[in-house]
């Protein structure tokens, strides 16, 4: 039991600033009432850091079809459009073959 803890505390540790953000804000984003209204309130952590929270916010407000807004509490709202028929994902195979195609 010791050794899954310990293993489990060096996984996270792993993860750099802006691993953690990125995968703290999507988990919210993929919370299924955030899928449901498309939008979601990101707060700044006291853990998030300067360079972390901007790049990652750049990455986002640099995404198509994501809009964000700064709130008067210092967080983010996070909106984003439904996702039309010409928006549908890849499967593994056809994105293999995009880049193949690409490359």
């Amino acid at each position: 039991m010791a050794r899954q803890k310990k293993q489990a505390t060096q996984e996270r540790q792993a993860l750099n600033g802006v691993e953690r953000l990125g995968l703290r804000i999507s988990s919210m984003i993929n919370h299924p009432t955030a899928q449901q209204q498309r939008w979601v309130t990101v707060h700044r952590l006291d853990s998030d850091g300067d360079a972390e929270w901007g790049e990652v916010m750049g990455m986002l407000g640099d995404t198509d079809g994501i809009s964000l807004t700064i709130l008067d509490d210092g967080g983010v709202m996070i909106e984003w459009e439904k996702p039309t028929d010409e928006d549908r994902q890849l499967e593994a195979g056809e994105v293999d073959a995009v880049d193949n195609m690409k490359g």
